[in-house]
């Protein structure tokens, strides 16, 4: 089996990982190259390279896909497959391999279309996601279906669910990329009556207005309730829920709905490190 692995985050890790375990590693992984992390600025590589690097795969860090082409067309490999890369891969690319590009995408396509299908679906509270494996076209999340497998979403943070989604992405991946590679698999459309859109999310998507947070703690409006635990969910580690008290950014780390109200468990002030939310914090 010959083919590129596109990804960088913990996601893309994640998927690449079960790959390996299974005895289906790629020839060549591509990611972003190493950037500043953490407070300090310290350059830090991304996960699929430590990961891909740690097991003898080659590594590849373009800084725009483009870059990679005369690898590419000298690895020649069956296919592409293209994981949390979040970057548009060029028609160029795709047209190197045989079979075209494959990609994995966190939501049951054509739903949650975009940079954020995780956190959108627990923002708007879907009881229901999954993961789909498609063919790449050079329209967003828009190409046929390959397989699909769905898994429930209520209740989960982002890390958590991102971390179930991936498990479940690449056990589906294990199982369909030897038949795709005989031709036994069919594509189908996808039904465009059905799309939805994500966006990418800023710190001002996290802002919970004070009067807001002040009655969903006292259990006085059930819709501020669900919405607010479905930020904190949705949003942290980043960019974050978040409210001002006292002339200070406050971020909302973990919080719980208990008799209709809504209870902030811990906190993170501006300036101080996470700690235990008290009453009168």
């Amino acid at each position: 089996m010959n083919y590129a692995f596109f990804g960088t985050p913990d996601f893309a890790d994640a998927v690449l990982q079960a790959l390996i375990a299974a005895g289906m590693p790629p020839s060549l992984a591509v990611c972003n190259p190493d950037r500043p992390k953490g407070r300090k600025n310290i350059i830090t590589p991304p996960p699929v390279k430590v990961r891909a690097r740690a097991c003898g795969i080659p590594v590849l860090q373009p800084e725009a896909p483009h870059e990679a082409i005369l690898t590419l067309r000298e690895l020649n490999p069956d296919f592409l497959l293209v994981v949390a890369y979040a970057k548009i891969i060029p028609k160029e690319i795709l047209g190197v391999p045989r079979l075209g590009a494959i990609g994995l995408h966190p939501s049951l396509l054509p739903r949650h279309r975009g940079a954020t299908p995780i956190q959108s679906a627990i923002l708007q509270g879907d009881k229901e996601t999954g993961v789909t494996i498609y063919l790449l076209d050079e329209k967003i999340d828009h190409g046929p279906i390959l397989a699909q497998r769905s898994a429930a979403a209520g209740g989960q943070n982002y890390v958590e669910l991102s971390r179930a989604l991936a498990e479940l992405g690449g056990g589906l991946l294990v199982e369909i990329l030897p038949k795709f590679l005989n031709g036994a698999i069919r594509p189908r459309p996808q039904d465009e009556s059905l799309a939805t859109y994500t966006k990418k999310l800023s710190s001002d998507d996290g802002f919970i207005a004070p009067p807001d947070l002040a009655a969903a703690e006292r259990g006085q409006d059930p819709h501020a309730v669900g919405a607010i635990m479905r930020k904190i969910l949705a949003l942290n580690p980043e960019p974050g829920a978040w409210t001002v008290r006292d002339g200070k950014r406050v971020k909302l780390l973990e919080a719980e709905v208990k008799g209709g109200a809504l209870t902030v468990k811990k906190i993170q002030v501006e300036g101080g490190k996470p700690r235990i939310a008290s009453s009168s914090s």
